[in-house]
């Protein structure tokens, strides 16, 4: 019988640095495995061999040459998934590219993530979509799974060429940062996605109630002399979506839900059985417009959808527990530093959140009872998998191997230094967070924080 050769991590800070290949099996030991969707919530081991788990059980005996970490006291996860990420390359590059973005995801514990087509050019044809694959497959990060635009530039007019973007591997359409504004044009986006079994990912914005405004219209607004966009700017084209399809049998998915009032029309759309999901975004749960004030016109609190009040807060999270919304995201939206150097007028609108989302939910929700953990994982996992036609994350054995490890008692501060993305535009900087995402592993290779080493 050969001796045993293994290589063993005591635990997960010794494994850290790039994303790596493990030669031939890797074994996660100890390490609390909840899959909300199996049921599972379990102290367990994980086994995975390739690209695929091929093993899970207690007290697996090491193979010959196999790697082990010790996950004692850490969570292990389906990998989760960002659906609504602005990469920025091709076009500016300066502000993000792929290779930035998908390895600060990777950081961030996303296994997965979605870009949006609004590049320059735009992603509305195949060779835009074959060059993101491409630069993605060379990044050493997380999946990048493209979105292609609705209309060919992002105009609004006529649609893009959708099944030979659908062919060329696009998961879902959307004319993100940009509405639809004509009605026809978005009836027969949706019947042509849903022959196409992709959705429409709808941007909720009447650009009439909302040109020219940068923050929440309200009493902050008032007292600040800033000029706001209404609620009824989402709501308005909510319903509109809502209702076309249901009319054509579409799949819409309404993108970074802000008020409340969207959230209500997203209940009774899915309870009169429209194909209809939606999605929330990490500061949308987190922050207020509240905030504006409190930071003295901070431009890393200006986005759109803007921060809206409390009240659309608790609603943003009660349809969150409630499974109405489905997915959260982070909307990721880096920027060079002049372009939020400026007064907030002026100011780019956007928040950079790869790096830092999960924490944030972690630590400001999940660890306050806000939130439960099963919930956040099934909306970061199974959420946006089935609204996007992907296979849901998951730890069964003959899964991809996809996995996000979560320390839930590690604290540390957000550090401009240490973030992934060149975006630095988060209203966050310095904040003390408690738990953290701490290794992902895609396809079978294994990142762990380097800021934890």
């Amino acid at each position: 019988m050969s001796k045993l050769s293994l290589t063993v991590f005591p635990n997960y800070q010794e494994a850290a640095g790039e994303l790596t290949s493990f030669s031939p099996s890797l074994l996660l030991q100890k390490g609390r495995l909840l899959d909300p969707q199996q049921g599972l919530d379990a102290v367990g081991d994980v086994r995975l061999q390739g690209d695929k788990i091929v093993q899970v059980g207690n007290n697996l005996p090491p193979l010959a040459g196999e790697r082990v970490v010790s996950c004692q006291g850490l969570v292990l996860a389906p990998g989760f998934i960002d659906m609504h990420v602005h990469l920025r390359e091709p076009g500016y590059e300066y502000k993000e590219d792929i290779a930035s973005g998908s390895q600060a995801a990777l950081a961030g514990g996303f296994a997965q993530i979605c870009c949006m087509p609004n590049t320059y050019p735009i992603c509305d044809n195949r060779s835009v979509v074959e060059f993101i694959k491409q630069q993605a497959a060379h990044a050493n990060g997380a999946i990048v799974w493209p979105i292609a635009a609705i209309t060919k530039g992002e105009a609004g007019y006529e649609l893009s060429e959708m099944v030979e973007l659908r062919q060329a591997g696009v998961v879902a359409f959307s004319d993100d940062g940009r509405p639809v504004i004509n009605g026809e044009v978005m009836r027969n986006a949706l019947e042509y996605s849903s022959m196409l079994g992709v959705p429409v990912i709808s941007h909720l914005e009447d650009p009439y109630l909302s040109e020219g405004r940068v923050m929440h219209h309200g009493a902050v607004s008032t007292r600040l002399g800033l000029k706001g966009i209404p609620a009824a700017a989402e709501e308005i084209m909510a319903y509109r979506d809502l209702q076309l399809a249901k009319l054509v049998d579409g799949q819409i998915h309404l993108a970074h839900l802000s008020a409340a009032g969207t959230v209500e029309l997203l209940r009774q759309g899915k309870e009169r059985g429209i194909k209809a999901s939606g999605e929330v975004t990490v500061h949308h749960l987190l922050l207020t417009h509240e905030m504006v004030a409190e930071s003295g016109y901070d431009s890393n609190t200006k986005v759109n959808p803007p921060l809206r009040t409390e009240e659309d807060r608790q609603a943003l999270l009660v349809g969150l527990r409630e499974g109405v919304i489905d997915a959260i995201v982070t909307d990721h939206a880096p920027h060079h530093l002049d372009d939020k150097r400026m007064d907030f007028d002026g100011a780019a609108f956007g928040i950079s959140g790869l790096d830092v989302a999960v924490a944030l939910i972690l630590s400001r929700l999940v660890s306050r009872g806000e939130l439960s953990l099963e919930r956040m994982i099934t909306a970061f996992t199974t959420g946006p998998a089935q609204i996007l036609g992907l296979t849901p994350p998951s730890l069964t054995p003959g899964s991809s191997a996809n996995i996000t490890v979560l320390d839930l008692q590690l604290t540390q501060e957000i550090a401009a230094t240490a973030l992934k993305s060149k975006g630095k535009n988060m209203p966050y900087l310095g904040w003390t967070l408690t738990g953290w995402p701490v290794m992902t592993i895609v396809r079978g290779k294994l990142y762990a924080h380097p800021s934890l080493a």
